[in-house]
């Protein structure tokens, strides 16, 4: 893939990943972030799939590939609001 393309795959896994992991209290994210998560989440969900199956992602702009990279990105927003949560929550009982 392009560079363009890897760009708009990355904000489509990135705004779906956040629809998903979004919540009452969240506010969406901005492009950028989408993009970068969607990016990183692919990269993350890629080598999962491969520990995973034992074979190699192609990253094509297909269905799987999509799939993988929301995985991936879900995964990645999860853990980084899990990360940022138990801090917010700390502050709270002071």
């Amino acid at each position: 893939m392009g560079f363009i393309a890897w760009v708009i795959f990355g904000a489509l896994a990135g705004w779906a990943a956040n629809v998903v992991v979004g919540g009452k209290d969240r506010r969406p994210q901005g492009c950028l972030v989408s993009v970068l998560v969607g990016i990183v989440g692919a990269a993350l969900g890629g080598f999962i799939y491969q520990l995973a199956t034992g074979e190699e992602m192609n990253f094509a702009f297909d269905l799987p590939s999509f799939g993988v990279a929301v995985l991936g990105a879900i995964l990645l927003l999860a853990l980084v609001r899990l990360a940022t949560a138990g801090g917010r929550r700390r502050d709270r009982t002071r």
